[in-house]
């Protein structure tokens, strides 16, 4: 039976990042708002895919430095695990943080309240939101679009009949939305060669599965700098991983307890089986049957909700922010991206105030592999593209004095100039905390900082921070004839 209307100033479809970022930001500003979710408050990122994934990474990486210590005098150790008690305590994590994160705020339903269900937009106005226990309908003076993203899932022949699993560790065999990986399998086939593949498949081969990684593209990680991609493939190969480039899949099918890949690889069809296939191939907007179409929401070709440097959409009182707008205005999928510019699309929507644009040409980023690789700004290609006249360097880890220090000097950070002012305009590095090392360079992007300003920084001695200086230095001296903390 369906209930009656209820009105609100902001109805939010989704819960997770994007949306609870507008909502409190909507609350603050005395608005009343409400949020739907299908699925489990808090979105992909808290319950499937960014916390979990980084939970269990860590985790893998104990296990793998007790076996692979690095310095002599420290006896390698094989530390027995369960894969059950693991998955358990990350599904504790998660609870916890969701209730402390995102549940405990709904405190005030009054102003801030989530609907369970599946949410359709009827109108521009309006959205219906169907559960078990019926229908509501809700009306918004404005919307916010911010239903994130999901596994892309390539149309492969043989796939509809064989169980696999998606980048969220859930099973396609199973009903509704899957049920998460439970047990450890002695083989995995990956499909695909971006940064989910490659932290879910070092995690893996470190638990004691044999992974192969399968991709179209000629190497791991296409759009990132080509020094980075190739010096980690060299990490993971001596790790055990195997993986196959310039594949291109025929098909699957299972056969026996296998499932079997056919691909044509340099010309000749080749076979590859593992116990299981995992299926990584990026991800995309979830725009399909949300009723963008009743509402007049335009989406580009990728499925992406089209918006303007305000998050506006093609309707003038419906927003979108997050994974859903894809590439659009320059964003990236990533959480903090979406939650920042929820917050703006509610304080447009809202406020009254002149609408604020998104400025989306820093956003720094990490890959959890390990080491980490973390990235701001342009790439060498990037910045050609861009008309820009650069000036690019490589350095290797092995210059940093904390990375000898550690015995840990896996990797190389490369910085990208505009030739004319010095300004760095990219940084890209591969090593040890490289994520905490990041924040550094994309202030200086944020800024307009130079090379200058990286050497002239005194910086804490010794950390990996000083990998920055030492590129900036590398532009103008030999980085190998420094005495320590030398400019």
């Amino acid at each position: 039976m369906t209930s009656m209307q209820e009105r609100y100033d902001l109805v939010i479809l989704g819960s997770g990042s994007t949306a609870f970022a507008a909502a409190l930001h909507a609350a603050e500003l005395g608005k009343t708002v409400v949020m739907t979710e299908s699925r489990t408050v808090g979105g992909t990122c808290a319950n499937r895919g960014c916390l979990p994934s980084k939970n269990l990474i860590e985790a893998a990486r104990l296990v793998y430095n007790a076996a692979n210590p690095r310095y002599p005098g420290l006896t390698p150790v094989h530390m027995p695990f369960s894969w059950a008690d693991l998955v358990a305590q990350k599904d504790e994590i998660i609870e916890e943080y969701r209730a402390h994160k995102y549940e405990s705020l709904l405190d005030d339903p009054d102003h801030m309240q989530v609907v369970p269900g599946q949410a359709r937009l009827v109108s521009d106005h309006e959205v219906e939101v169907q559960s078990a226990v019926g229908v509501r309908r809700l009306i918004g003076s404005q919307l916010l679009i911010a239903t994130g993203s999901q596994p892309r899932i390539p149309h492969m022949p043989g796939l509809v009949d064989v169980p696999y699993l998606t980048s969220d560790l859930l099973s396609s065999a199973d009903e509704h939305w899957g049920t998460e990986l439970r047990e450890q399998h002695s083989s995995l086939l990956i499909l695909g060669g971006g940064y989910i593949a490659l932290e879910l498949g070092q995690m893996f081969a470190r638990f004691g599965t044999e992974v192969t990684l399968v991709m179209r593209g000629k190497r791991i990680l296409s759009g990132y700098e080509p020094e980075i991609a190739e010096a980690l493939t060299d990490i993971l190969q001596e790790e055990g991983l195997r993986i196959v480039t310039g594949a291109q899949v025929r098909g699957v099918r299972s056969e026996g307890e296998e499932v079997v890949l056919s691909v044509q690889r340099h010309g000749s069809q080749q076979t590859l089986s593992a116990e299981k296939l995992l299926v990584s191939t990026g991800r995309r907007p979830n725009t399909q049957e949300i009723g963008l179409e009743r509402a007049g929401v335009e989406v580009d070709s990728a499925g992406a909700v089209r918006v303007d440097r305000t998050l506006r959409t093609s309707v003038s009182h419906i927003w979108a922010a997050g994974d859903v707008i894809g590439r659009e205005t320059g964003s990236q999928m990533a959480t903090p991206v979406g939650a920042h510019d929820g917050k703006l699309a509610a304080h447009n929507a809202l406020s009254g105030e002149p609408p604020r644009e998104v400025d989306h040409t820093v956003i720094p980023r990490t890959i959890f592999t390990d080491p980490q690789i973390a990235v701001v700004g342009l790439t060498d290609e990037e910045a050609n593209a861009a008309g820009i006249v650069c000036e690019c360097n490589t350095i290797p880890m092995s210059v940093v004095p904390r990375a000898g220090a550690i015995r840990d000097t896996r990797g190389v950070i490369k910085m990208v100039l505009d030739a004319p002012t010095r300004r760095v305009v990219g940084v890209s590095m591969l090593g040890v905390n490289a994520g905490e090392v990041i924040g550094e360079a994309a202030m200086a992007l944020r800024f307009g900082g130079t090379t200058d300003d990286f050497i002239d920084l005194i910086h804490v001695y010794p950390t990996m921070a000083e990998a920055l200086k030492l590129v900036a230095i590398s532009f103008t001296k030999d980085v190998n004839r420094l005495s320590c903390c030398a400019s």
